[in-house]
Parts: structure tokens; sequence; C-alpha cells
């Protein structure tokens, strides 16, 4: 080879070596930086969301507890659209417990999954009826055995009807921890279980109200809102979704969009509109 061949890969191989050097080498997030960001994200979004809420309309722990397990593969606003005339004509228990399937199913019909749902809403009325006097049970062991009630049902109620502290694995909750590098788990058990060494009890309910209304609003499963987001100073997934402020405000949802939420009832404070009833516009 010629010394004008080798200079040439001496060159080539001097350029490689020097940008190799000059490459910024990301160090592996430590355990205690992670935790760190994760509580500075929970006290950021308690500042972006002071009014989160549960997103179901309810007036006592029974109410919450169907309104729960009819919310399953459909949206908090179809529930609430549909409850009403459900609680109307079954408002305990006994009285759902007792009910013509049919009837029921007809009622329920917007939320999907309707003759599904009938059974698990009627068998766990008549569990609460005979089991446990017509009320619902404030330990989790006991929600869970009952028909159609899951851990994230359960933790919905204990939270919010019962005080007891509680992390909401839903769908948002899962992709936004995820996304944040909280967890790396798919099992929404192993999920809870990681989420809740990070934070503390008191917490727990709170937490999963943010995080689930920070993935309604702004983080979204297919088109986050990266640009309009509050908090991506301290996302590791920055630019997943649309960076562009412009562009990203017209992808926020509910009140961060100008647009009514999905409560008929919101609770005081909520600075959104209240969703329309079913069959009007909002």
């Amino acid at each position: 080879m010629s010394a004008e061949g080798n200079s040439a890969v001496g060159e080539h191989g001097v350029s490689k070596r020097a940008k190799a050097a000059n490459r910024k080498v990301v160090k592996p997030e430590s355990r205690l930086t992670m935790v760190r960001r994760a509580r500075k994200i929970n006290r950021e979004l308690a500042e972006v969301f002071p009014y989160a809420h549960p997103e179901l309309d309810f007036r006592n722990s029974f109410e919450l507890l169907v309104a729960t397990v009819l919310s399953a593969q459909t949206t908090d606003l179809r529930v609430n659209q549909t409850t009403p005339a459900l609680f109307a004509k079954y408002p305990t228990p006994e009285d759902l417990a007792a009910a013509v399937p049919e009837e029921v199913e007809e009622l329920i019909r917007p939320t999907g999954f309707f003759r599904a749902k009938t059974k698990s809403i009627m068998g766990l009325a008549a569990a609460l009826r005979d089991d446990f006097g017509g009320e619902v049970p404030g330990r989790l062991d006991d929600l869970v055995k009952l028909p159609g009630v899951g851990r994230k049902t359960a933790f919905v109620v204990l939270g919010n009807a019962f005080g007891v502290p509680g992390i909401t694995v839903d769908t948002h909750f899962m992709r936004l921890v995820r996304r944040w590098k909280w967890t790396e788990q798919e099992d929404p058990v192993k999920i809870e279980a990681e989420i809740a060494e990070i934070f503390p009890k008191s917490e727990w309910t709170m937490l999963s109200h943010r995080v689930i209304f920070h993935g309604r609003r702004i983080c979204h499963a297919r088109k986050p809102a990266c640009g309009a987001c509050p908090i991506t100073h301290l996302c590791p997934s920055y630019g997943e979704g649309e960076t562009d402020p412009e562009k990203a405000k017209k992808l926020l949802k509910y009140e961060m969009g100008g647009f009514p939420g999905q409560r008929l009832d919101p609770p005081p404070g909520y600075p959104g509109r209240p969703a329309p009833p079913l069959g009007t516009s909002g």
C-alpha cells in the first residue's frame, strides 16, 4: 500500500477515535436519582392538577363500586352518562340484586360488554346483600372477592370512598410510569409493588389521580403533547410526541384544551365545564 494510502487510513482511524472520545457518555440513572426525579414529578403534577379527582360520578361507596366496574373498556364519561338512570332505578345493592337482568342490560348498554357487566354488577350486589349486610366492605381482601372486582377497582373504592391509600394501575398509569422510567414491569401487580416503594403511602391515592389526569389530558398513548407538557425537564421520553408548542396545544384534552371534562357533576374547584348528559351535545 502506498504512503498516501497509509496516511488516509490513519486519518480515518484518528477521526473515528476522536468522534468516539467526544461522544457524550450517558450514565445509567441511579436508583436514588430516579426516586428523586419521580417524587419531583409528583410534586409538580400536584401544582398542575391541584383539582385532580376520581372522574366517575358517585354519591356513595356502592355507586362508586358499580361505576368502576362499568368503566372497563369504556370512558368514564360514558359511564357517568349511563349511571344516573341505573341508580335511580336501583339505588341499593338489594334493589340491583333483585333486578331483571334484561332490564339492567338495557340500561347499561351504552358502556359496552353489557351482558358481562350486568352479570358482574348484579353478582356483586347479591354478594353485598348476602355477605356484607348490604354495605360495601372497606378491606381489600373482601373487595377482590366480589364479582368483577380486581385490585384496580378495589383501590379506586378504598382510596376515594374509605380514605385508604392505594395505587390505581390503569392503562394511563401503566403507560406513564414506564415512559418516566419508574419501572420496566408490564404486570399491573408488579408495577403497583414497585411504585409503592418509591412513594410514601400517604401519596398513593393522589399520585394515581395526578398521573391519570396527566395521561388523559397531555401524555396520550399515540400522540403525547410533549410541546405543551409542564414536566418535560423531568421526562426521559421527551420527544416521543409532538414537540412544537402550537401543534402540541391542539392535542390537549378536557379542560386543558378548553373542552368539557368527563363528569356530569364535577367536584368544587374543577376548572372545566361539566360533561353533557347522554343524548345531548356539550
